[in-house]
């Protein structure tokens, strides 16, 4: 029983884009708070290489952030998963996601739900792929919410050809009337 709450507790891991609390993870699963927290607890120890498990320290680490867990890259891997997404990945963007990259550009710091109300669309998959190929990040975690607000990087500017988000085009001639500002204001 054990080992398929781990396993079922991975899978979900493998999708999640934010932080997961033990109690919501819980109740997605069905199971009890203290067994969520205990298979919680042998997955960190199994991913750090515990010797009980075979003592193979994996790539990646399940982490608590902001209230929740969330597997991430380990850290001394950073430079290889960055090179990867950069030089692997095609360099073309969907309309999507240059729709959520120019979201984030003029409203960040700003949370996947925020940008998810402003397209009317989910953008779970996209965030993921701009948080990938190094263009946006993770600015902060809200403590209230345990939401991960995202801001655009270094990356961008040069790829955009530019020097600060000060220099993007203002929105507002963009609009329908070009009186009204990005946030309703004029």
């Amino acid at each position: 029983m054990e080992a398929e709450l781990e396993r079922r507790l991975e899978a979900i891991f493998m999708v999640a884009d934010e932080p997961q609390s033990v109690v919501s993870l819980a109740t997605a699963l069905g199971a009890p708070v203290p067994a969520v927290r205990q298979s919680i607890e042998r997955l960190v120890a199994d991913y750090d290489g515990a010797a009980e498990n075979g003592g193979v320290r994996r790539g990646f680490e399940l982490r608590e952030v902001g209230g929740g867990w969330r597997i991430y890259v380990r850290g001394e891997f950073d430079d290889v998963v960055r090179d990867f997404v950069l030089t692997q990945n095609p360099t073309r963007l969907s309309q999507a996601a240059l729709e959520t990259l120019a979201v984030i550009a003029y409203k960040q710091p700003i949370s996947r739900g925020q940008i998810a109300a402003i397209r009317a669309v989910n953008v779970d998959s996209v965030v993921r792929t701009l948080v990938g190929r190094g263009l946006v990040t993770e600015a902060y975690t809200d403590s209230e919410t345990g939401a991960i607000h995202y801001e655009t990087t270094d990356i961008l500017l040069g790829q955009l050809g530019i020097n600060s988000l000060d220099d993007l085009p203002h929105i507002s001639p963009l609009l329908d009337d070009g009186a009204e500002g990005f946030d309703g204001v004029a």
